[in-house]
Formats: structure tokens, C-alpha cells, sequence
């Protein structure tokens, strides 16, 4: 099979076309052949060399979410059967042909969705999931300060919170990233680069805060964190692009009951991660189906500019999700 392949950790052009084997489909597994691939953060990373996968993953082909069509099941696979059309999370190798997957781990692609729309699901709304609902606990009328409200992550992040309930509230980097997810579904984005996040949201809480912060951003952003967050307010980190070492009045977080938590899915059990596919199932798969909630596409390249895709990734001037297309 092709395969994009990081030849060594460098800047995007490391990544070339190679042949590889197809890789085996074993007990409780499907192989899929892969139609879209979405692009991460996390490729990026780890094309640097510095988001080493785990052992049991490939080692030199990114990919952490694909959607294609089952064509061949393993044994003790009952759900899934070849033919069938799914997206799913991935450990790596999703920037192949073909790619394994733990049965558990895929979810059918709802059919108003294309291939495209259905490869930029599963990585982020797997994350938000995770980290929003179940680590975060967010539930119905409380609200949430997403950071990074245009970036994949936050696209999600914006939608399944307000569809189940909650007030959302944004950062983003430009008027018209703003505009963006304002229009999606946030009460307010603010403008990092021309306001001050920490002051905005306690005006627009009336100087409560809110009860969820997921950052993806750590370093400076952590002390306007804990002072943006109300009583029992809930921290949630998932990435620290602006550095993991940082300072914390912890005299606000007792004076203010709160909780500062974080998640890696990616070294995640198979069983972890199937129960969020199966939450994600239950609660969110009927409002892609409706419509409430949609895929926000920012751009689609061919697995032959996988270098371009990681480029634009790293620009931070995309607004939704990047995939590429065989």
C-alpha cells in the first residue's frame, strides 16, 4: 500500500510517499481502506519528533482519524461487517491505504456526511467528549471557555456544548475567526490579540466566571484560567503550546473549590476509548444526522500534499479542519 511517511523528524517536507505492507487485521479488529485522513496538531508534533507514538502504533506513519470502508473484519467482530462505511480514532497509520482499527473505535459514517466530513470527526469529538463532558463534567445551563475556538478542537468544542445545553464562550485570534464561531454557536468569542480574555469573560459573567475552561494553550494562559473560572470551576488542559511550566495561585483554587485536570488519549486503553464511541453514539451521532450539529471543512488536500496540509496546520490560519483525500 502507499503510505506518507515521516522519513525523518523535520519540517513538513520530510513527509514522502513509500509502499509499505497492508497491515494485518487481528482479533477484534477491522481494516479499513482509508478514503480521508484528518490532520492534527498531534501530526505535526510528532513529524518533529516530539510526540513519540506509542509502541504498539506505527512509528513512522501519522494519522490519528480516518473514515473510509471496511474490507476485511477479524474474529470475534460482530458489529461491523465488510462494505460497511465508518470514521474512527486511530493510534497512528492513518495516513495510508489502509488502516487497522480496534472494532470498538469506529463509528458509522452518518449518511448525509461525506468521507471528508466524516474523517475530521473522530480525533476532536473524541477529545471534547472526553475531556469537556466526562473529565470536565459540563453539564446543562453551566458554561464553558473554550481556547482556540476556531481550531478543530474548538469547532467541536463550540457545537456539541451549546446543542446539549451550555452556554460557550471563545477565544480566537482574528475579528473574522471570531465572526466564525459566533456564528457556529458561541455566545461571544474574544479577540486574544486585542482584549484580554481574564477581563472579558468575568464582564460577561457578571464577575461570576465560568464553570469549564478547556485550554489547549497552558504557559501565561493558566493564571487567567484560574482566575476566569467561578466556584467549583473545572480546568481542563489537553495541549501546553505556550509552555507546561507555569505558576498557580493555589490559594485560588482552595478559596474557589476548584479542580484542574487534563488528558493524553492517544496511550488510552481500547476499551477507553470505545466507551466514548459509544457516548458519542448515543448523544451526538443523531445531531449529525439532524443537522444541529455539522463538519467544518476548512480545506481538503490530496495525501500527496500532506506537506501543505501540515504547513497550513502550523500557519494557524485555518478555521475548522484540514483532511486529506486519496
Amino acid at each position: 500500500m502507499k503510505a506518507i511517511v515521516i522519513t525523518q523528524p523535520g519540517a513538513p517536507e520530510v513527509l514522502q510517499i513509500q509502499e509499505r505492507p497492508t497491515p494485518q487485521c487481528t482479533t477484534g479488529e477491522v481494516l479499513v481502506k482509508v478514503a480521508t485522513a484528518g490532520v492534527n496538531r498531534p501530526d505535526v508534533s510528532q513529524r518533529k519528533g516530539n510526540y513519540p507514538p506509542p509502541a504498539w502504533a506505527p512509528q513512522d506513519i501519522p494519522g490519528l482519524e480516518i473514515a473510509g470502508t471496511i474490507v476485511e473484519v477479524g474474529a470475534g467482530v460482530t458489529r461491523w461487517k465488510v462494505g460497511d462505511k465508518v470514521c474512527a480514532l486511530v493510534i497512528g497509520g492513518g495516513y495510508a491505504e489502509y488502516c487497522n482499527v480496534p472494532a470498538g473505535q469506529c463509528l458509522p459514517v452518518p449518511e448525509n456526511l461525506s468521507f471528508v466530513e466524516a474523517a475530521s470527526l473522530p480525533e476532536t469529538f473524541f477529545t471534547v467528549w472526553s475531556n469537556v463532558f466526562d473529565r470536565g463534567r459540563l453539564k446543562p445551563g453551566e458554561s464553558l471557555l473554550v481556547q482556540g475556538g476556531s481550531s478543530g478542537i474548538g469547532v467541536a468544542a463550540i457545537q456539541m456544548a451549546k446543542a446539549l445545553g451550555s452556554t460557550v464562550y471563545v477565544t480566537a485570534g482574528s475579528d473574522e475567526k471570531c465572526r466564525f464561531c459566533e456564528e457556529l454557536g458561541a455566545a461571544k468569542a474574544i479577540n486574544y490579540k486585542t482584549a484580554n480574555f481574564k477581563d472579558a469573560i468575568l464582564q460577561l459573567t457578571n464577575n461570576k466566571g465560568v464553570d469549564v475552561i478547556l485550554d489547549m494553550i497552558g504557559g501565561d494562559y493558566t493564571p487567567m484560567n484560574i482566575q476566569s473560572l467561578g466556584e467549583e470551576g473545572r480546568l481542563v488542559m489537553i495541549n501546553t503550546m505556550k509552555g507546561k511550566d507555569v505558576q498557580v495561585d493555589l490559594a485560588a483554587v482552595m478559596r474557589k473549590r476548584l479542580n484542574i485536570t487534563g488528558s493524553m488519549l492517544r496511550s488510552r486503553p481500547v476499551e477507553f476509548k470505545a466507551a466514548i464511541a459509544a457516548a458519542l453514539e448515543e448523544h451526538v451521532w443523531p445531531l449529525l444526522v439532524s443537522g444541529e450539529i455539522k463538519a467544518v471543512i476548512n480545506k481538503i488536500f490530496p495525501f500527496e500534499q500532506a506537506p501543505e496540509a501540515h504547513k497550513l496546520m502550523e500557519s494557524s490560519e485555518h478555521i475548522g479542519k484540514i483532511v486529506l483525500e486519496w
